[in-house]
């Protein structure tokens, strides 16, 4: 069965296109989000296997939803993006409790489907 994933992003063209890449991968997108209001309501009400989450948010950053979102009782698998390829250091995406880190840049090319999908 195919993982979910909910996209958490303020740029509505970026979550298309990360849309269309995670569904290419064989994931299934239950929802999107555009800010971590939106994305913590969302993930409690789509309970996703996964969330890609972008670093720079307009009511916060995209670090401390990821720590919120890995303390829910199901522990949803985080992947972290920004345009900026130092928007998280790797302490921080530890401490967050996400599993990667991604650059926009690199999204087309990374195992997304490994990252996200259930183990």
């Amino acid at each position: 069965m195919p993982g979910t994933v909910l996209v958490v992003d303020d740029d509505p063209v970026f979550r298309s296109l990360a849309r269309r890449t995670l569904v290419g991968d064989g994931l299934v997108v239950v929802g999107e989000a555009d800010s971590v209001a939106a994305a913590t309501a969302a993930a409690q009400s789509l309970r996703p296997d996964a969330v890609l989450i972008d670093v720079g948010l307009p009511d916060g950053d995209g670090v401390t939803l990821a720590r919120k979102l890995t303390a829910l009782p199901w522990r949803p698998r985080i992947v972290l993006t920004s345009t900026d390829p130092d928007a998280a250091t790797p302490e921080a995406v530890r401490r967050s409790g996400a599993i990667a880190f991604v650059p926009k840049a690199d999204l087309p090319t990374a195992s997304l489907e490994r990252l996200l999908a259930p183990s």
